[in-house]
């Protein structure tokens, strides 16, 4: 874990700016916030390794020039202080646990912004707001004393379980994430039905305003009058190539 801060931070102190805009970040504190609970650390971890590493760059940060840079930050800087910047910037991803192929069937075809900026969008919806969640859900009065069982991967209709040893049935947790204060969230069909199937027992839990400081504003059965849910269809034509073996 301590290198892959590392890393994160090395990058941010090499590539500055561009480097962010390589990301699809639009400043160091939504990059800190992102990346740190994406890889689930604080975000103050990925700013303090970029500012140790910044007396070694050409930036207009100080960073921390007065005391020797230690010996593992050391060897993360010799290893890649010459590394350029789409391969380091892929090294990050992979390090996070982006897979830009698995992403990149997600896009719809109408969608305009880079790979770069969807990046970005897809670790504040995804990772980071995930692990957000399981940093401050034991803390909440919903889910105190549940056990916390993850679903990312089951294709269930939410991303959380949670069960309490006194209670019969199980609470279900969907987490979305927003970069600002506010913005427009979505259900898969799959989603939406769970939700109406659950009723009380299902949560979306939304994180919001990663660009500062990331809060968090959670809905108990969100079919309900609280929100208001339009359906919106689209088509999507889908291509792939066939060969006779």
């Amino acid at each position: 874990m301590r290198e892959k801060l590392l890393l994160a931070g090395l990058y941010l102190s090499k590539y500055d700016a561009l480097g962010l805009k390589k990301l699809g970040f639009d400043s160091f504190v939504e990059a800190f916030n992102v990346i740190g609970y994406a890889l689930g650390a604080k975000p103050a971890s990925i700013k303090n390794y970029r500012d140790e590493f910044d007396p070694f760059f050409p930036n207009q940060r100080v960073g921390w020039h007065k005391r020797l840079l230690r010996d593992h930050c050391r060897r993360v800087l010799e290893a890649h202080k010459h590394t350029d910047l789409e391969t380091f910037c892929s090294l990050l991803k992979a390090l996070i646990g982006y897979d830009d192929n698995a992403w990149s069937e997600l896009k719809l075809q109408d969608e305009q912004e880079s790979d770069d900026s969807f990046f970005a969008r897809r670790l504040i919806t995804g990772l980071a707001a995930e692990n957000y969640f399981e940093s401050v859900h034991s803390a909440l009065p919903q889910f105190k004393g549940y056990k916390l069982e993850n679903t990312t991967r089951l294709g269930c209709g939410y991303d959380f379980r949670l069960r309490a040893p006194t209670v019969k049935d199980f609470l279900a947790v969907e987490v979305k994430g927003f970069q600002s204060r506010t913005g427009s969230l979505s259900l898969t069909p799959k989603e939406y039905e769970v939700a109406g199937l659950l009723s009380d027992r299902f949560f979306l839990f939304v994180v919001k305003n990663f660009q500062e400081s990331p809060f968090h504003d959670i809905y108990q059965n969100p079919r309900s009058a609280e929100l208001r849910f339009t359906k919106k269809e689209r088509i999507i034509i889908q291509v792939s190539w066939l060969a006779n073996v």
